[in-house]
């Protein structure tokens, strides 16, 4: 993986770690109105003395824990994806991406059959189906969307992405969707000069397996069994799961453990303190040393470059520049000013 990439990963750990730790519960936080949860907590009282905690403590605790998940799910996961291929989340609707009307008649009839288990998913058959019922009229489709969709000289591939298992329902409904959106790809896609031949693939991603005995392994039959009646609309070629999903968006392997090293990297004790120190006034002046080693570990090359010619930054008279190089690296929420970066990284490359 490139600095670059481990740059732009390593500012989306920061700006969770920035938004969580702000919002972390102390001896100040409100008591979370929970009397349901308390009423049955009552019972655990004693393991919670054991534990040097109390149900009050450990219900604002499980609700920036629930803040936590809800972050990942709904914005790092997707922006990793979308660094890590240089993807995009893509809207298509379904007046532009049409398909013929004998595959959706196809389509309903095989989820009918895949409900009632006379037939099993299979996913090069359903492409074949796909195919063969491609004639005829065509008809507007659904609107759907892509969590991330990228497109090269081979392959166009769609995913969407799941940070949490989802019921029977949701994967008919799913899987469906992905049916007829392969279909209205493929019949967009054909008639585009020079994309005629690209393969067009539709999956769903799971970020990690929480099955696993290791941080990134997984076993796509053991987690899709854990699944309510997943494996009744799905088969594993439809999934991409935990390592998988990240080693095939960067094309590269073992990426799953690249992303959780540059996240360990960032995530340590001090982190407040550094991120503090990076955004005090003229950090880089007072202490240059403190300053490198914190951006190296954070792995923001932009920032390890501009300390190390600060020379020649400092050296400038030039307006825009004096200005810049007085401006904090990181707004209060932990958002990167990409707009000092980028000027001070032109100024040094000119």
């Amino acid at each position: 993986m490139d600095s670059i990439k481990k740059q732009l990963i390593a500012l989306e750990a920061i700006k969770i770690l920035k938004t969580r730790s702000d919002s972390f519960p102390d001896d100040t936080t409100i008591a979370r109105n929970a009397p349901f949860h308390k009423a049955f907590l009552k019972a655990f009282e004693s393991k919670f003395e054991e534990l040097n905690t109390n149900s009050d403590a450990l219900l604002n605790v499980s609700s920036w824990i629930h803040g936590l998940n809800t972050t990942l799910g709904q914005s790092f996961f997707e922006s990793v994806a979308h660094i890590l291929c240089n993807g995009e989340k893509r809207a298509f609707p379904g007046s532009e991406f049409r398909l013929y009307a004998e595959q959706e008649r196809v389509i309903s009839e095989h989820m009918t059959d895949l409900k009632n288990g006379t037939v099993i998913p299979n996913t090069s058959q359903e492409d074949e189906m796909l195919r063969n019922a491609a004639h005829g009229d065509l008809v507007v489709g659904s609107n759907f969307t892509a969590d991330c969709f990228f497109e090269d000289e081979e392959k166009i591939v769609a995913i969407e992405l799941k940070s949490v298992r989802p019921n029977s329902g949701e994967t008919r409904g799913e899987k469906q969707k992905i049916l007829k959106a392969k279909a209205a790809l493929r019949h967009h896609y054909s008639t585009v000069p020079g994309c005629e031949n690209k393969k067009v693939y539709y999956f769903f991603g799971f970020p990690f397996d929480p099955t696993a005995t290791t941080d990134t392994g997984f076993n796509k039959a053991n987690f899709m069994g854990n699944m309510i009646e997943f494996s009744k609309f799905c088969a594993t070629e439809d999934i991409l799961l935990a390592d998988e999903l990240w080693s095939f968006l960067s094309g590269e392997e073992n990426t799953m453990e690249e992303i959780l090293r540059i996240i360990k990297d960032v995530s340590q004790a001090s982190f407040s303190a550094d991120f503090n120190f990076l955004c005090s006034a003229h950090s880089i002046q007072s202490n240059p040393e403190r300053y490198r080693s914190i951006v190296s570990q954070w792995h923001l090359c932009n920032e390890t470059e501009i300390v190390d010619r600060w020379d020649e930054v400092e050296a400038s008279n030039e307006r825009d520049i004096v200005k810049f190089k007085y401006m904090s690296p990181f707004n209060n929420s932990g958002k990167y000013n990409e707009r000092r970066s980028a000027a001070l990284m032109e100024y040094l490359h000119r």
